[in-house]
């Protein structure tokens, strides 16, 4: 899978996150940023990322991706 596939699908999951996502093609880091965070917690920011990403996952074609960062704009600033 490539880094560019997986922000695509995060962005359509989250339409106005900022997604950065690095990796070798089985194993994938992404940085979120995104204002619909704001008032969730660390694990339900977690989750709407993975969410955006199920199909992938549970296929396999998504091995392993962790989220390095989940914040909202003012926390990334």
């Amino acid at each position: 899978m490539e880094t560019a596939r997986i922000e695509e699908l995060i962005k359509a999951g989250i339409p106005d996150a900022q997604v950065t996502v690095t990796g070798d093609g089985r194993h994938f880091e992404a940085t979120v940023v995104s204002a619909a965070f704001e008032g969730k917690s660390l694990i339900q920011r977690h989750r709407m990322v993975l969410d955006s990403l199920r199909a992938q996952i549970d296929s396999d074609e998504l091995h392993a991706l962790s989220i390095t960062s989940a914040k909202t704009p003012s926390e990334s600033a």
